[in-house]
């Protein structure tokens, strides 16, 4: 299972989802480096939407087409080819992919910026937005299923809270740094020019390094096997797999909604009487709380409390911290507005894990469809600057946009603490890899093939590495 190749047989078994705690540390460390490389592009496209709107004069609502570039990339592509390309070579070749689209978007930003091109850094973004959806399309489902399920909510909490340190840092960087001192466009875009170069240069870096690391490939047969080791029965058909359809629905609503109150965040503190460089601060601040709570979230369910209550809980304070922010003005709406960023800590990563429990061979389908869900942040946001540019850049009144999605959000937790607690916490508390690694070798090194389709046995030297 550790062996690099070209393709790989998603109904061969290699034991790929009987790793145990201590073999998945290492290839989980290294997949957790991408998540800081997509918060950091995420965090930066923050600022880089407020800034735009000065420097090339245009409205909120135009400034939204870098999020719909950026996201709209994550509705294509995991759906189709990034999807194809996880089922038919693997992580590695997901993850090698993933880094060479998005070298080449980052490399897209230089000529954009010396044309100083909005539409070119909508394309640039959207070249980038391909390259990390690919990334995340692996990255998300490898951390899922890497290593023992009961902690698969933390695994990725942890994850994202590496990501969080990204998103911290982009906005610092942007309002001290790449802005800092520039009193005309050409200048500002320049720095935006120089930033993407580093950063192409170090995804570019990445590449060899994921092709020499060990990486297990775990296949589809594999996490069939996984389900029938946690519920002593196989998955049910994909198209009843009702968890899985909710959580994407909500996934699409929280992402969209998060994204439009990032995006917006500069203009709703520069309305409550902040100056943009403050207000770059107080983003970054709430990115701070954003990724402290994704490592506190990730302590409390280590403690027992359970992920679905979590989730129940965390987006019920948006939605009331969301009201707060829309219906008071000044530093106090600012505050609540913060606290929305606090509270979407783990809602992400919680609602990606929970919605995966369960779907035994059908992991990596339903794994790309809620990647293809944060393309939530091409459509609302969007939404969000129209009515901020229809109302006079009333930003106040525009954020009652997200703070709407976080209700309609909510139907998967409500799902997830009726119907499917037990399959869910079923998976929460489950034994399977957490001491020792499931053996499926028979007589004389063969592998019984369990996977739908496959009857009879393989060569182990067929399937799996020595």
């Amino acid at each position: 299972m550790w062996r690099r190749r070209i393709t790989i047989d998603d109904k061969a078994i290699t034991d790929g989802s009987g790793i145990t705690l201590k073999q998945s540390l290492f290839p989980n460390f290294l997949v957790t480096i991408l998540f800081f490389l997509w918060g950091f592009a995420y965090g930066l496209l923050d600022t880089l939407n407020s800034h735009f709107q000065d420097e090339l004069n245009i409205t909120a609502a135009q400034s939204s087409g870098l999020s719909a570039a950026y996201f709209g990339a994550y509705f294509l592509c995991p759906l189709t080819v990034s999807g194809w390309i996880l089922r038919r070579f693997g992580f590695r070749v997901t993850f090698m992919t993933g880094l060479g689209v998005m070298t080449v978007g980052c490399l897209l930003f230089w000529p954009s910026g010396v044309k100083a091109s909005f539409g070119g850094f909508c394309g640039s973004m959207f070249v980038v937005g391909a390259g990390l959806s690919t990334l995340e399309t692996g990255a998300d489902n490898f951390l899922a299923i890497c290593g023992p399920p009961r902690y698969s909510e933390i695994r990725l909490n942890l994850a994202q809270g590496i990501q969080g340190v990204g998103s911290f840092v982009a906005p610092l960087l942007a309002s001290r740094v790449f802005f800092a001192n520039t009193v005309n466009t050409e200048a500002g875009l320049k720095n935006v020019q120089w930033v993407y170069l580093g950063v192409a240069c170090f995804v570019a870096l990445l590449i060899p390094l994921f092709y020499i690391a060990p990486m297990p490939e775990v296949t589809d047969a594999d996490m069939g096997l996984q389900e029938q080791d946690i519920s002593n029965t196989d998955a049910k058909p994909f198209s009843k797999q009702y968890n899985l359809f909710l959580g994407v629905w909500s996934e699409f609503c929280y992402t969209g909604a998060q994204v439009a109150v990032a995006n917006y965040f500069i203009n709703f503190a520069e309305q409550a009487g902040y100056s943009k460089s403050r207000s770059s601060d107080l983003l970054a601040i709430g990115q701070g709380l954003y990724t402290f709570m994704r490592f506190v979230s990730s302590g409390m369910i280590t403690v027992g409390v359970k992920p679905r209550y979590i989730l129940a809980v965390y987006l019920t304070l948006c939605f009331v911290f969301g009201v707060a922010a829309v219906t008071t003005t000044g530093p106090t709406s600012v505050a609540m507005l913060i606290l929305v960023l606090c509270f979407e800590s783990a809602c992400f990563a919680t609602i990606f894990t929970l919605a995966l429990r369960g779907l035994g061979r059908h992991t990596k389908r339903g794994g790309s469809m809620l990647v293809a869900a944060i393309s939530g942040g091409a459509a609302i946001p969007p939404m969000t600057g129209a009515v901020a540019t229809a109302t006079g850049n009333d930003f106040h009144k525009a954020m009652a946009i997200p703070t709407a999605f976080y209700v309609l959000a909510w139907a998967f937790p409500i799902y997830a603490n009726t119907v499917s607690r037990d399959l869910l916490d079923g998976h929460r508390t489950t034994d399977v890899n957490v001491t020792e690694e499931r053996n499926v070798l028979g007589k004389g090194g063969e592998v019984e093939m369990q996977a739908e389709g496959k009857s009879g046995t393989e060569r182990v030297e067929d399937v799996a590495a020595p």
